[in-house]
């Protein structure tokens, strides 16, 4: 009888336990639902956002090079803090700043991350882009065209995660969230008055509107004549220099005397002076006839050419995207990233900005043309309008370049270590400038190799690139210091 018992039993407990197993299984919070945490999602919808701005920053007129950092620091400021709540062992950054007034998640409140993201990143591209002018001509973005753009990627992303959520509550609330913290974050960005304004007249080229200066000024004396050392506008911007007032930019790590980088070597005509000296170099490196890598350099880390590539501050937003697919990195850290990025890059433009105002250092095109050669021309092209021998119309020193390129070095290697060997991949196929894959072992090696590519491609004496590189790495050694973690 008892085994009879036993036969008829133990099934029965076998399918109970089974079942019960199964029940627990369901039970447990899985990657992709909203009592998920960040790091349990994809880096997906950052992905996409990131591939967008670097779509829209190509043909965006005068967004290069100061509005794009300011644009991805306050999305990459929303991003984190839209995200936070979800990252244990990250906090809020929000008391850095005292008047950054942002809302809160009530106690037990589901989001799912993703939609939230994908929210906060359609509401603040479409006004950051909102009065920019675009590159004319076919196959260029019309600003209407980018805005459309906008809005058809956050509305295709809110279908997939709604359907993904399966729960319209949730889905509402966090689409909301993020709607929250990026329209608090937007209003904050606005009360930055001179980057705010400047966006709207981002050529510094109409003296009737504000925040405007006139170069003339700083560069001619009473008669008219031109200062020796003193920046004058070249070839391609006879008008003015961009963004004279980029110094004055709200700062998330940076105070008003770390933004100004060490003087420069003294102006001299003298032929045994240390100024000379690096004229002569630029002269002596950049010309027709110059070896096949050095013009690959040159080339592949240019970006200055609007409606050709993204802007020069971006690379580091294009070299992070790679690494999000190669790595399969999670929501969490790519998050971190672009915040961390972006913070840095806006604290980037604005020093280095400070210092090409207060110094106003020639161009070599100026000095090679006055003293060695007045035909001598940099061989920086645009492949799209056919101009040649063009120079960046702002102030020498330091390099913008180099400052992007030295804080990004660290950034990176902060991120996912010091030494990461890559392969940059962002102007892969193209044929107008020599955008072949280049290698590298490290991110201090591209980013060196970034900075100084500008000797060679005739815009910078070299001690632009070295002051831009120092002015960088101690800017995003701040940004660093920031209380991202939970103590």
């Amino acid at each position: 009888m008892k085994n009879q018992l036993m036969r008829f039993f133990l099934p029965l407990v076998l399918l109970i336990l089974v079942a019960a197993c199964q029940k627990n299984e369901k039970d447990e919070p899985v990657a992709g639902l909203p009592e998920g945490l960040v790091s349990e999602f994809d880096h997906s919808v950052i992905w996409e956002w990131n591939e967008l701005f670097l779509r829209i920053d190509k043909d965006a007129v005068g967004f290069r090079p100061n509005p794009a950092p300011r644009a991805l620091a306050y999305m990459g400021l929303s991003a984190y803090e839209v995200a936070v709540p979800g990252m244990p062992s990250f906090q809020s950054i929000r008391n850095q700043f005292p008047d950054l007034s942002l809302p809160s998640l009530t106690e037990g409140q589901k989001i799912h991350w993703p939609t939230a993201l994908n929210a906060s990143y359609g509401y603040l591209m479409s006004k950051f882009f909102f009065q920019t002018r675009f590159v004319p001509g076919f196959g260029h973005l019309t600003n209407g065209e980018a805005q459309k753009i906008i809005e058809s990627l956050e509305t295709a992303l809110e279908k997939k995660y709604q359907s993904e959520v399966n729960d319209l509550l949730v889905f509402n609330e966090s689409k909301a969230w993020g709607d929250q913290v990026a329209a608090a974050v937007w209003n904050w960005a606005v009360t930055d008055v001179y980057g705010h304004e400047s966006d709207n007249n981002p050529l510094s080229n109409d003296l009737t509107k504000p925040y405007v200066h006139n170069w003339r000024e700083k560069s001619l004396d009473p008669s008219g004549k031109p200062i020796p050392g003193k920046w004058l506008p070249t070839n391609d911007n006879p008008d003015g220099g961009r963004f004279p007032f980029g110094g004055r930019f709200r700062t998330f790590a940076t105070s008003e005397a770390q933004k100004l980088c060490p003087p420069p070597l003294a102006y001299s005509e003298n032929p045994t002076s240390a100024f000379y000296a690096q004229a002569l170099e630029v002269f002596t490196l950049s010309n027709a006839g110059m070896p096949y890598e050095d013009r690959w350099i040159s080339e592949f880390w240019s970006d200055d050419i609007e409606g050709q590539t993204f802007s020069p501050p971006s690379r580091p937003i294009a070299i992070l995207n790679e690494i999000m697919v190669s790595e399969k990195i999670n929501l969490e850290k790519a998050v971190e990233s672009v915040a961390k990025i972006g913070l840095a890059l806006n604290d980037f433009a604005v020093a280095c900005w400070h210092s090409k105002w207060v110094y106003n250092v020639v161009r070599p095109e100026t000095y090679i043309q006055k003293l060695f050669d007045p035909k001598w021309e940099p061989i920086l092209t645009n492949a799209l309008s056919g101009d040649q021998g063009l120079t960046p119309p702002f102030p020498a020193y330091p390099s913008g370049h180099s400052t992007f390129a030295g804080g990004s070095g660290v950034i990176l290697a902060h991120l996912f270590g010091s030494n990461y060997e890559f392969t940059d991949l962002c102007h892969k196929g193209r044929i107008e400038f020599l955008g072949t894959p280049r290698t590298f072992n490290s991110f201090e090696d591209a980013m060196k190799e970034n900075a100084l590519s500008r000797i060679t491609l005739g815009v910078h004496f070299r001690m632009d690139c070295d002051a831009g590189l120092t002015l960088g790495q101690q800017t995003a050694r701040r940004i660093l210091k920031l209380p991202w973690k939970v103590q």
